[in-house]
């Protein structure tokens, strides 16, 4: 196919690989991931600098930050998830699909159980649709208040290069 992407590395899992696979990113986000029907693969494209990603029917679903599976927006949207969200106001919105790190006076709502550095997903208030993904500079609980400075460290996000891939 013309303008398909090259990769390094690209081999199909095993059904105990893809279990484990599972476990680790329902484990983050709550939601049971891969479906029976679901071809998984991890591969490197060319020219991703050591990045893995973790996909499902040539989709990138989810991608290795430190070792660990994390879901990608699109595997949000395929695989929804039940913990470890943060919520936004529509006027954050703009901001959050451009890649902006996530500030707490746009935070209305955050999972309680969210610690610093647990990794979580950004959703609007209206539709509660995936944003983005990122890591947590404080507690869930500390997010909705009226606090100044940054809650969210953006990783990868709607319209971002990973997000492009699976166009």
């Amino acid at each position: 196919m013309p303008g398909e992407t090259k990769f390094k590395r690209r081999h199909r899992l095993r059904r105990k690989e893809i279990d484990v696979l599972s476990d680790a990113i329902e484990a983050v986000f709550g939601c049971p991931a891969f479906r029976e029907t679901d071809n998984v693969e991890v591969g490197e494209p060319a020219g991703a600098q050591g990045r893995e990603l973790v996909l499902v029917d040539g989709v990138p679903v989810a991608f290795y930050l430190d070792g660990k599976p994390i879901l990608t927006v699109r595997g949000l949207l395929k695989y929804p998830p039940t913990k470890a969200f943060v919520e936004v106001d529509m006027g954050a919105v703009p901001f959050v699909v451009k890649g902006a790190d996530v500030m707490c006076p746009g935070i209305v709502a955050a999972d309680p159980a969210i610690e610093p550095d647990a990794i979580v997903w950004v959703r609007d208030t209206k539709n509660k649709k995936p944003l983005a993904v990122g890591r947590a500079l404080v507690k869930g609980t500390a997010m909705p208040k009226p606090n100044k400075g940054k809650a969210v460290k953006t990783l990868h996000y709607v319209g971002d290069e990973l997000w492009q891939f699976g166009n």
